[in-house]
């Protein structure tokens, strides 16, 4: 993500510590999110579905941040997910993805963010701390 960034950008792009669930039942993407908010400075689970995600949330106290994709195996996309997390633990701050469809903010619970593929590391970043703050 921090690459072809300037110095100022850099800069803003400095972490501090939280854990972030990452979903994305493909795994070359997945590694590369994980790889790229792991550089960020965050802890991160990993999910490769809904029904995983779900196993983590009930299993770990300290997520702070969903990121999750739409599209997901199983019954369990990644809108139903963010409704569920929303719902059980609103805390909890929720950014959907996807690289096929665009969403309107009315599809996602309220104070989510979407961020289409593929991602512009500052607005990813961004999105995060303001969830953090």
């Amino acid at each position: 993500m921090a690459e072809g960034l300037s110095p100022k950008e850099r800069v803003l792009m400095q972490s501090g510590s939280a854990t972030i669930l990452v979903v994305e039942d493909e795994i070359l993407i997945r590694m590369d999110v994980v790889d790229q908010l792991t550089a960020l400075g965050y802890d991160i689970i990993e999910a490769p579905s809904g029904r995983d995600a779900l196993e983590a949330l009930r299993n770990t106290d300290d997520i702070r941040i969903l990121f999750t994709d739409v599209d997901m195996p199983g019954d369990l996309d990644g809108i139903m997910l963010a409704h569920e997390v929303s719902r059980i633990w609103p805390e909890i701050g929720i950014i959907v993805t996807s690289g096929k469809a665009a969403l309107d903010d009315g599809a996602l619970p309220q104070g989510s963010r979407f961020c289409s593929k593929p991602y512009i590391p500052t607005a990813v970043h961004a999105a995060i701390q303001e969830m953090l703050d």
